[in-house]
């Protein structure tokens, strides 16, 4: 099986703030935060994006499903509800998330979807992922402002 790499950078702008750099020509910038009291709110947290990978690739694998069995989709609304709690040793952590797919599809057309709604979960890569749960490696590399950074 052939592997796929995906390098995004972030590049911290003042307190908690990040510009993530997705690697995409064409695709700006997104700011991420903490939110209060521990950084300005001006951005989705690593929660809130976890979250969204998750309701977004649920949702454009029942919609591929969906249009590959030719099944008109009018929209698509998702609604993901994120439960944070704190383990054992008090660390908060994200305990479970809840997805809702609310697909717009012609009364007549939804006896077609079946199929769909038993295969769709097993192709969503991010979904699938964190329900095995996914290596991380970490390595900290410690750098040396230069002078401008350090005065500026």
């Amino acid at each position: 099986m052939s592997e796929q790499v995906l390098d995004i950078s972030l590049e911290l702008q003042d307190g908690y703030r990040f510009d993530v750099d997705f690697g995409q020509p064409g695709v700006p910038a997104l700011r991420v935060d903490e939110p209060e009291p521990l950084g300005a709110g001006e951005g989705p947290n690593a929660a809130r994006l976890l979250a969204a990978a998750i309701g977004n690739c649920l949702a454009s694998s029942a919609l591929f499903c969906m249009r590959k069995a030719r099944v008109p989709v009018r929209g698509m609304r998702v609604e993901v509800r994120t439960t944070l709690g704190r383990n054992e040793a008090g660390r908060l952590r994200v305990h479970d998330i809840e997805v809702t797919l609310h697909p717009a599809v012609p009364d007549e057309e939804q006896a077609r979807i079946v199929r769909c709604l038993d295969l769709f979960e097993d192709f969503c890569l991010v979904t699938e992922s964190v329900r095995k749960g996914i290596e991380v490696g970490v390595d900290v590399q410690v750098e040396t402002p230069t002078t401008e950074e350090v005065t500026g």
